[in-house]
């Protein structure tokens, strides 16, 4: 039996970290990473296993030195933080393995520090190396010859998590997109084939986070509706189970734009409780777009911002990925995106410098360019030398853009503009339910006022900037006066407590105009 550690590195500061609102609920992080879970899960059960996950709880370095073998994982927003923590596990003669996301990109990171790395995908290969160092014969690198059979994935060890202290839960369907974005390390690591667990896998998925309480849930698929006829079976399943457990999950997800050309999928997500889809819009530059190879956002089916919106008409949010600094990016970006956002009605947008990933086409074609700092942490705060604009400008607009699309009454706007008066209509498969079963629909209103209340009491209490707690009350009792909508004005606190979040990234990026890290990866 071995006596195994697994550590997930804390994030910096980071859009999806929410970690200047975290306070406002109470927790510690936003949600777990799934990795370290699914490793555990294929561990053999002779084995004991630990995770320390640092963005809830410090690493016990004492612990680990105690351990047969310590595991780290991460990516590349993560890599600072993985090799401080490799050095320090190293000076205490720890055996240690390190893989996930970043290694497998770029394996000899690292160096010396780690006594094995895994690359790619390890259902296989885990306990293939436990096998060996059992007999005291293991290999220093390890990488499955095939992907893993996604219907033979057993549930994740959410029980080794200390779920409490995480805002949402987190879930995985699938892996895999078919698509071939230039930037992206999706399909790298993970293929252009869809893969996906049985729905019989999934909602004992769901109904282990419901165990946990977690009541929240994103399912962190790169995208969602790779395989759509596959989901639309899954999501058929998921709705039984919702319907069947009076809704106690509420959903969230990515997938590509070309969601907004099939009815009937977004349709089964609105009815699934999915209520919010994070899409990479990257650019509203086509000719960017074309250059990355995003076709999808650029087939037939109407512009951008009709798709967006055909996808919020049906019930759902989209929250936008988008990028700066294509190679057809001239310094008439930044209103472009900034205008974009406006006619789409996008109120949450992650917005980024584009930045090359080893092991990328991308990364590729512009080091035979010459267009890449080799700077592991370039001043800049991107590797990429822009064509049409320089690093500097291409930064300053991104510090600027940033603070014009989140100042607080563009961003309530936008808002507005979404859930007043385009009047969203969301969680339309709960309502159905709820029309049929008061008592239930009377209890979940009831939650849902007090923790939107809580949440604002929280805020007006808690944020220290004058304006900003009166922005935050002035339109939350907008919103109470117009659509006094128990569902909604819990979204809407929500939103103000990301907006604080962002609020306080951007101040931030705006003391430090030339920071050494793109925080919003």
């Amino acid at each position: 039996m071995a006596d195994i550690v697994l550590i997930v590195p804390r994030f910096e500061v980071s859009f999806w970290g929410l970690e200047y609102a975290l306070p406002f609920f109470g927790k510690r992080a936003a949600l777990p990473v799934a990795a370290l879970p699914a490793l555990a899960a294929v561990t053999p059960a002779e084995h004991q296993v630990t995770i320390f996950d640092e963005n809830v709880e410090a690493v016990d370095f004492a612990r680990c030195a105690k351990a047969d073998i310590v595991g780290l994982t991460g990516m590349v927003v993560q890599r600072i933080r993985m090799r401080e923590i490799l050095e320090e596990l190293r000076r205490r003669g720890c055996f240690v393995v390190v893989g996930g996301p970043w290694v497998s990109v770029n394996e000899g990171y690292f160096g010396a520090l780690a006594d094995v790395v895994f690359i790619g995908e390890a259902e296989e290969t885990w306990p293939r190396f436990l096998a060996d160092f059992a007999v005291g014969r293991t290999e220093k690198r390890y990488e499955q010859a095939e992907k893993t059979d996604m219907t033979r994935v057993p549930p994740p060890r959410f029980d080794l998590l200390k779920t409490q202290h995480y805002a949402f839960g987190s879930v995985q369907f699938s892996r895999g997109c078919p698509f071939q974005c230039e930037f992206c390390d999706i399909i790298v690591v993970f293929g252009r084939r869809p893969r996906l667990k049985t729905s019989a896998q999934i909602i004992a998925e769901l109904e282990a986070l419901r165990r946990q309480r977690l009541a929240y849930v994103f399912i962190v698929d790169d995208n969602l509706i790779g395989n759509k006829r596959a989901i639309k079976e899954v999501l058929r399943d998921i709705i039984a189970w919702q319907v069947a457990n009076g809704f106690p999950l509420t959903l969230f997800t990515e997938a590509s734009m070309d969601l907004a050309d099939d009815d009937e999928l977004m349709e089964l997500m609105t009815e699934a409780n999915i209520g919010a889809v994070f899409v990479g819009v990257e650019s509203p530059n086509e000719a960017s777009l074309r250059e990355t190879k995003k076709l999808q956002n650029v087939r037939r089916g109407g512009s951008m911002t009709e798709k967006v919106r055909r996808i919020q008409d049906a019930g759902i949010e989209v929250w936008a990925g988008m990028i700066l600094g294509f190679d057809n990016d001239d310094e008439r970006i930044f209103a472009a995106h900034r205008d974009f956002l406006v006619d789409a009605r996008i109120s949450t947008a992650m917005v980024g410098m584009l930045a090359a990933i080893p092991s990328t086409p991308l990364h590729a074609r512009l080091v035979a360019a010459g267009r890449l700092d080799g700077d592991d942490n370039p001043a800049a705060g991107t590797n990429v030398l822009p064509l049409k604009m320089t690093r500097e400008v291409l930064s300053e607009g991104y510090v600027r853009l940033l603070g014009e699309i989140y100042d607080a009454d563009a961003y309530f706007d936008r808002l507005d503009d979404l859930y007043i008066t385009g009047g969203i209509v969301s969680e339309r498969g709960w309502r159905r339910y709820a029309a049929r079963h008061p008592w239930r629909r009377r209890a979940r209103q009831a939650r849902q006022l007090l923790e939107a209340a809580g949440l604002m009491l929280q805020m007006l209490w808690r944020v220290p900037e004058r304006r900003l707690r009166r922005v935050y009350r002035t339109r939350f009792k907008h919103l109470l006066r117009s659509r006094p909508d128990p569902a909604l004005l819990r979204v809407y606190a929500v939103k103000c407590a990301m907006h604080y979040h962002v609020h306080r990234m951007v101040e931030g990026l705006q003391q430090r105009r030339f920071q050494q890290r793109n925080t919003f990866f």
